[in-house]
């Protein structure tokens, strides 16, 4: 290990107090569970969507782009490249940052950093906070004996120890199985809970071994702070997403890859015991989601260009009891390594390739949607052999999804009271009779949703 001052050493070690662990949060705290990826939003546009969207919408958390200093240049893999722990990157300083989880917090959300701790950037330069950095080498925070061994890149997903201590993509692997860097990560991470951060979502978790998450999250002065990890399933890989049960949420790719080879080329029939009964985690400690930022970019998901498809999806997966979903919501993008529109600043939707996809009338209507029918059950299903699905959730809601080429007329047995209620997806009056039946008719690639709660449009 590098030499240090007394002072750092001291600075760390108040900063890495071992806590005793508590139970990990199986979804974010609270009974909302829709979180909002506002993905490379700056962290002033976060703070005015959260008062203006997310909490009225009833999302229960914002997902923040990573707050620390990083690498410059224009492309969004820049914020994954850090330099220091200063909360100095592109999307805003310190102050900007507090602002913004205290004015969510104000509006009922949560908010939930993207946390890069498995490596740090690589080459050399000057980072956006100022830092002068070389790989291996960030002054005041790491020197090369706090990296692994292992300074090739990772090429064998079956061996384990390539996986976890040789460089993803070439950026300089931490050792995380050293005290001095599990105290540092811990350091980085107890500063954004003192500025009130709800979670963490843990990039690369997979290339981290479990033990050692669980030791960083122990030293947190919250060690039962909800967080979700990014371990990519991969059949037969040496390192399997369940390992990681232990501490949080693990995000569920398969569920993602599957819902776009469903709505793509399948039948949603299918989707009748959609999740553990794919072979999934449980849903208790899974993250989903239709797309990410990295998803969408390498098309092993679907994705806003996929129209309706996409729209669908997203319907689905909120109004489906598994896992706690995540609404990505970007940019338009041709060139992969595109960085944010005006440097991260959303001055309105659907402006400068902003897609705000949170807040699409048919995904940000089924936030409420899946708020209240939380707990339920899914009843009365129904398919036809094809792309036509129905199904309730208990006697609070009940979603039909068309996804077939033509229109589809028919009556639907509901849980529901009897009553009227408004169908969500197109603000219009929707009748359940005595009997619990609802007539409707469903354009192509169009959905009812109805709920206990809303009965005017």
């Amino acid at each position: 290990m590098a030499r240090r001052t007394l002072a750092g050493v001291a600075a760390l070690a108040v900063a890495s107090v071992v806590m005793t662990p508590t139970v990990a949060q199986a979804a974010p705290p609270g009974n909302k569970d829709v979180t909002a990826v506002l993905f490379e939003w700056n962290f002033n546009s976060v703070a005015r969507e959260c008062t203006t969207t997310l909490g009225p919408a009833g999302y229960g958390s914002v997902q923040v782009s990573p707050p620390a200093e990083h690498i410059q240049g224009s492309q969004w893999w820049t914020s994954y490249q850090p330099v220091s722990y200063k909360i100095a990157g592109r999307l805003g300083d310190r102050t900007a940052f507090r602002n913004m989880v205290n004015t969510c917090h104000a509006a009922g959300v949560k908010v939930v950093a993207d946390a890069v701790i498995n490596h740090m950037a690589a080459g050399n330069g000057t980072g956006t906070g100022g830092s002068s950095y070389t790989k291996y080498n960030y002054p005041g925070l790491y020197s090369s004996p706090d990296f692994d061994n292992c300074t090739s890149q990772i090429t064998n997903y079956q061996d384990r120890g390539n996986v976890q201590n040789c460089e993803l993509v070439g950026l300089a692997d931490l050792d995380t199985g050293e005290n001095y860097v599990r105290g540092a990560i811990a350091g980085y991470l107890n500063d954004l809970l003192s500025l009130g951060v709800d979670g963490f979502r843990i990039d690369a978790a997979k290339h981290m071994p479990a033990a050692d998450l669980a030791n960083i999250k122990s030293r947190l002065s919250n060690p039962g702070v909800y967080w979700k990890q990014e371990a990519i399933y991969g059949a037969g890989e040496a390192v399997q997403p369940s390992e990681y049960t232990g501490t949080g949420d693990v995000q569920e790719f398969r569920y993602a890859y599957d819902l776009k080879r469903v709505f793509n080329n399948e039948n949603l029939a299918y989707l009748k015991n959609y999740g553990e009964g794919w072979g999934y985690m449980n849903s208790g400690v899974s993250g989903v989601f239709v797309d990410n930022h990295d998803t969408e970019r390498n098309g092993s998901t679907l994705s806003y260009k996929d129209n309706a498809n996409y729209t669908l999806a997203n319907v689905f997966m909120l109004a489906w009891p598994y896992g706690s979903p995540d609404i990505n919501s970007g940019y338009e993008f041709s060139d992969h390594d595109a960085g944010p529109p005006n440097g991260g600043q959303v001055n309105a939707c659907w402006q400068n390739g902003w897609k705000c996809q949170h807040a699409w009338p048919e995904i940000k209507s089924m936030v409420a949607f899946r708020n209240a029918t939380r707990g339920q059950a899914v009843t009365n299903w129904w398919d036809n052999g094809n792309d036509a699905i129905a199904f309730g959730r208990g006697n609070k809601g009940f979603v039909a999804v068309n996804h077939e080429s033509g229109s589809l007329t028919r009556t639907y047995q509901t849980s529901l009271p009897a009553g009227t209620y408004c169908n969500v997806q197109n603000n219009t009056p929707v009748t359940v009779n005595g009997s619990g039946q609802l007539t409707a008719t469903l354009g192509s690639n169009t959905a009812l949703a109805v709920y206990a709660g809303k009965s005017s449009c």
